[in-house]
């Protein structure tokens, strides 16, 4: 028996180097299975997305948040993309076009993968847009993706123009306005399909409020000037939420 065992033990070289061989290969082939495996976990769910009606100031932020500069900017046709890194975890920042017959698409195509959601606001214009940005705001929150998955900051931008108003000024605004949106959604809703499942922001009941919802919205303010001066733009409290949500 002890003349079996040790002949087990010395082996044959080529067998010996079989299943080395095997073992190596069994050894990479996990590796990679593991790699791709973290590859996709690190890709999926971490876009931030800027949205908001035109002219808000979205690609302005954009460019502050990704250059740190100033950069002329036009009316976007497609959206800009870039990427940073916080907190050692990797972001890609998404800025949609604002324009209606756009956005929709482009939301649509990134949705599946926002890890939080930024929707920037004219807070010179938001008394008279004030019907155009709840509308568009109460879609997005609306959304599965959204609900599910998206934490929201809602940017109320150009604070440093004299006409701005300020957060709590526009939150009270928006939560009046989608609270008349909510009640004119749902009876179209019903009365196209009274069967259908209507999705309900807020608290059955009770005046639509930011607090009712179950995805975690921010308000802040900022703002992001139209010249060249490294001192005209103020988004702190966009990286500090970043920092936060990464």
């Amino acid at each position: 028996m002890k003349k079996y065992v040790e002949q087990l033990l010395k082996g044959d070289d080529s067998s010996q180097s079989l299943h080395l061989a095997l073992l190596v290969a069994a050894f990479i082939l996990i590796t990679l299975v593991l790699f791709v495996f973290w590859r996709k976990r690190k890709s999926k769910g971490n876009i931030i997305l800027l949205t908001g009606l035109s002219d808000s100031g979205k690609t302005l932020i954009y460019a502050r948040l990704l250059c740190s500069q100033f950069v002329k900017t036009y009316t976007s046709v497609k959206e800009n993309i870039g990427d940073i890194t916080i907190n050692y975890r990797f972001l890609r920042i998404v800025d949609i076009p604002g324009d209606e017959r756009l956005r929709g698409k482009y939301f649509d195509k990134y949705k599946s993968s926002v890890k939080g959601l930024v929707y920037i606001i004219d807070a010179v214009t938001i008394q008279k847009e004030i019907r155009d940005v709840a509308e568009y705001l109460y879609n997005l929150l609306s959304d599965p993706d959204i609900q599910k998955n998206a934490p929201v900051l809602i940017m109320c931008n150009k604070q440093d123009q004299t006409m701005a108003k300020g957060c709590y000024v526009i939150k009270a605004l928006l939560e009046k306005e989608m609270n008349l949106l909510r009640m004119t959604k749902t009876s179209q809703l019903e009365a196209t399909d009274a069967s259908s499942t209507n999705i309900f922001l807020g608290k059955q009941g009770k005046h639509f409020e930011f607090s009712h919802l179950d995805s975690q919205i921010d308000f802040v303010e900022s703002y992001a000037s139209n010249d060249d001066s490294q001192m005209s733009a103020d988004i702190e409290e966009l990286k500090k939420w970043l920092i936060k949500i990464a």
